[in-house]
C-alpha cells in the first residue's frame, strides 16, 4: 500500500465528490434489471416496514439497529429528497470484506477459544453478524506479513525455472487453517489473490522490494500462478481471482515488484492467460490493482488485444486519484468488471473523519462508479499495528484490535458491515439521486428486498425524504452519521414522472443552447451557448406529483401563463410547480398549473409557458 492517509483528503474530495456522483450512475445497458431511532420519523400510513441501523461520528450509536419506519402514501415536500427506483439497474455486486494479511491471519489463529465467535461474528449473517463476503488475501507475504517470503525463494545465485522447489507450506500454520474455518462458515465466499512479489531470483535485482520480473521468467511466473491455485484448492480453498502484481507502480515497499502497464499485458496475454487456459482454471484474471491516479494503466491493458480476452476487469486503490476514474475505465470497457481491492486507515484514526471519507468515498463512490466490491485493508493489527514487514506498514490500523484474547472494533469494521450485512453477493446497484448533504447508494438483493445506505456530509442534522414509487417517508440524520436502510415489497407506480428530485440538472432546447434564469431579472431564455450558476437548476419535489425548478435559490415561475416566465420567486406554489413528463426520444417537457407547456419560444425571444400541446421547442434535453 502507499502510505498517504486518505483523511487528509477529505476536504478537496467534498467540493468535487457531488458532482463526480451525479454524472457517474450511466445505465449499463448490457444488464438490464428484471423488474420483479427514528428521530424525525413520520409514519404516514401501515406499509411496507423499514428497518435501519445507524452509526454516528461520536461512537455513541455503533451500527445500532433503529425503531421501525413504515413506508406512506407520499405527500408534502422535502427540498432534499432520494428517488430510489428500483426497475433502474447498474452492475451487480460481488461483495464487501478486508484483505485477510498474513499477520491478520496469525493474529486471529492466536485467539484460541474465542477464534470461532470472532470468525462468525465476521463471516455469518445472522443477527448479530456482519456477512463479510469478499476478501483479499497476498500470495506470498505482503507488507503486514511477520516476515518476507515467497512459494519458491532459492539460495543467492540459484535459480529454479521449473519450480521444483515450489511450496505453499509457510502458510500452513496461519492463513490456511484461518481460510478452511472461514470457508465452513460461509462457503461461497470470494477470495482475490495478489502478489507483492514474485520469488526474487525471477527478479531484475534479487530483491524483495523493488525491481521488475526478468523477462526471461515470464513463463516461470506465469506457472508459479497455476500452481499456488492448484495447491490451494488442493487444500479446499477456491481463489476466485488474482491480480498479477499488488501496486505495480510502487517500488518502496516491502515487499514489492514494478511491472509497467505494457510489461502486464505482455504477461497476461502471452503467459498468465495461455497457462490460465491450458491448466483449465476458471480463476479471473484482474488488471493493475493500484491508484485511481493512472487510469490510462488498465486502460493500456485492456487496449491490447491480445492481453483483452483473458481479462476480466481492473482492481482499484485510492491513495491518489479519484474515485470517478473508475467511471472512465467502465466507459471505454464497459463489457469488463471494475473492483475496489484495497484502502487503509491509518492509525490512530479519527472515527468520524475515517467515517465519513471511507463510506462517501468507497462504500458509495465506488459502487456509484462501477465497482463490485469494495474492500478495506488490514483486517487485524495489534495494538502496536504489528505484525509488519521491516520496511512495510507501521500505522495500519486493522478493522479489528487483538491483544491476547481481547478484539476491539475499529472504524473500518464499521464502514464494510453497513454494506456487508445488508447488501448479498449477487445483489444489483439500482437508481438512487445524490440530494444536499445526503450522500447515498442503493441495492436490490436477490430476494428483492431494497438497502439504501445513506451518510450526513454537513455540518448540522439533516432532514430528508426517501421516496420510492407513490410511497415515502422521512427521517432525520445527524450531521457526520451513516444508515443502512432495508425494506421489502414492490415498487408502486406514480411519483414525479421519472424527474431526478434532488438532481442539479441543465435543459436544452431544440436549438441546442441552454435555457437560463437571467439572473432573477428578467424573463428567462433559451440562448445560453455554456451552462454556468443560472443555467442549472435544482429539481425540488414540490408535491401532488410534481416539480418545481430552483436556480440560485429562486423557482421558477409560470407567470400565470400570461407572461414570459421568470427565476425570481422565493418560495413555490402553484404556479411554480410543474408536471415532468419523458418523451419518447428522452427529452423532458414541463407542463404547468394552467396546463399548458413551457416553450422555448424558437430561442429568439422570452420563454412561456402556454403552448396546448408540445413540439420540438417544448421539449428540452436534460444534462446534455
Amino acid at each position: 500500500m502507499n502510505f498517504k492517509p486518505a483523511f487528509g483528503r477529505v476536504l478537496p474530495f467534498v467540493l468535487f465528490f457531488s458532482l463526480v456522483l451525479n454524472q457517474s450512475c450511466k445505465r449499463d445497458l448490457s444488464k438490464p434489471l428484471q423488474p420483479s431511532g427514528t428521530t424525525g420519523t413520520t409514519p404516514r400510513a401501515a406499509n411496507e416496514v423499514v428497518s435501519s441501523w445507524l452509526t454516528t461520528s461520536d461512537q455513541s450509536q455503533l451500527l445500532q439497529p433503529q425503531g421501525s419506519i413504515n413506508f406512506g402514501a407520499d405527500a408534502g415536500t422535502n427540498a432534499t429528497t432520494i428517488t430510489v427506483d428500483e426497475n433502474t439497474g447498474y452492475q451487480s455486486i460481488d461483495g464487501f470484506g478486508y484483505c485477510l494479511t498474513g499477520g491478520s491471519a496469525l493474529l486471529i489463529n492466536s485467539l484460541g477459544s474465542g477464534q470461532t465467535a470472532l470468525l462468525n461474528e465476521l463471516f455469518a449473517t445472522g443477527t448479530n453478524q456482519i456477512g463479510v463476503s469478499y476478501i483479499r488475501i497476498s500470495l506470498g507475504a505482503s507488507d503486514l506479513s511477520a516476515n518476507t517470503f515467497t512459494y519458491d525463494e532459492m539460495p543467492s545465485g540459484q535459480t529454479d525455472p521449473n519450480l521444483n522447489n515450489f511450496s505453499i507450506s509457510q502458510e500452513s500454520a496461519d492463513l490456511i487453517p484461518v481460510l478452511k474455518k472461514i470457508i465452513a462458515i460461509n462457503p461461497t465466499i470470494k477470495i482475490l489473490a495478489s502478489p507483492w512479489t514474485a520469488p526474487t531470483w525471477m527478479k531484475t535485482n534479487n530483491s524483495f522490494k523493488g525491481g521488475s520480473l526478468n523477462t526471461a521468467y515470464y513463463d516461470a511466473y506465469a506457472r508459479y500462478f497455476v500452481k499456488y491455485i492448484q495447491a490451494m484448492k488442493a487444500q479446499g480453498i477456491t481463489i476466485d481471482a488474482v491480480t498479477p502484481q499488488n501496486e505495480p507502480l510502487n517500488p518502496y515497499n516491502n515487499p514489492s515488484m514494478v511491472m509497467q502497464a505494457t510489461e502486464e499485458a505482455t504477461f497476461i496475454k502471452n503467459n498468465l492467460g495461455p497457462q490460465f487456459q491450458a491448466a483449465g482454471l476458471t480463476t479471473k484474471i484482474i488488471c493493475y490493482d493500484h491508484n485511481a491516479d493512472v487510469p490510462s494503466y488498465p486502460e493500456t491493458v485492456l487496449g491490447d488485444g491480445g492481453a483483452y480476452p483473458y481479462v476480466d476487469g481492473s482492481a482499484f486503490h485510492l491513495y491518489a486519484g479519484d474515485i470517478s476514474a473508475l467511471t472512465g475505465v467502465h466507459n471505454a470497457f464497459p463489457s469488463k468488471n471494475l473492483y475496489f481491492t484495497e484502502q487503509w486507515v491509518g492509525a490512530p484514526s479519527n472515527f468520524g473523519g475515517d467515517l465519513s471519507w471511507h463510506v462517501s468515498t468507497l462504500i458509495i463512490g465506488a459502487t456509484r462508479n462501477w465497482s463490485r466490491n469494495v474492500l478495506e485493508w488490514n483486517l487485524a493489527a495489534d495494538p502496536n499495528y504489528n505484525p509488519h514487514t521491516s520496511g512495510g506498514c507501521s500505522t495500519c490500523l486493522g478493522a479489528i484490535t487483538i491483544s491476547g484474547s481481547s478484539v476491539t472494533r475499529n472504524v473500518a469494521y464499521y464502514i464494510i458491515a453497513h454494506a456487508s450485512k445488508f447488501v448479498r453477493p449477487g445483489a444489483v446497484r439500482i437508481s438512487s439521486n445524490i440530494s444536499g448533504n445526503i450522500q447515498n447508494v442503493a441495492f436490490k438483493n436477490t430476494d428483492g428486498t431494497k438497502v439504501l445506505i445513506a451518510l450526513n456530509t454537513g455540518g448540522s442534522s439533516q432532514s430528508f425524504k426517501v421516496k420510492w414509487g407513490s410511497e415515502s417517508f422521512t427521517y432525520t440524520l445527524a450531521a457526520g452519521a451513516v444508515i443502512t436502510f432495508t425494506w421489502a415489497g414492490t415498487q408502486s407506480s406514480g411519483g414525479t414522472g421519472g424527474a431526478p428530485i434532488g438532481q442539479t440538472i441543465t435543459l436544452k432546447g431544440f436549438n441546442n443552447l441552454y435555457v437560463s434564469g437571467e439572473n432573477g431579472t428578467q424573463a428567462m431564455t433559451c440562448t445560453r451557448t455554456t451552462a454556468q450558476a443560472w443555467e442549472q437548476f435544482l429539481v425540488v419535489d414540490a408535491g401532488g406529483g410534481k416539480i418545481a425548478l430552483q436556480s440560485m435559490g429562486k423557482y421558477v415561475s409560470s407567470e400565470n401563463g400570461v407572461s414570459p416566465i421568470t427565476c425570481n420567486r422565493a418560495s413555490f406554489s402553484d404556479w411554480e410547480s410543474f408536471t415532468w413528463g419523458v418523451n419518447p426520444d428522452g427529452t423532458i417537457t414541463l407542463q404547468g398549473n394552467n396546463g399548458k407547456y413551457v416553450s422555448s419560444e424558437n430561442g429568439t425571444q422570452a420563454m412561456t409557458c402556454n403552448r396546448a400541446t408540445p413540439s420540438g421547442w417544448e421539449s428540452f434535453k436534460v444534462n446534455q
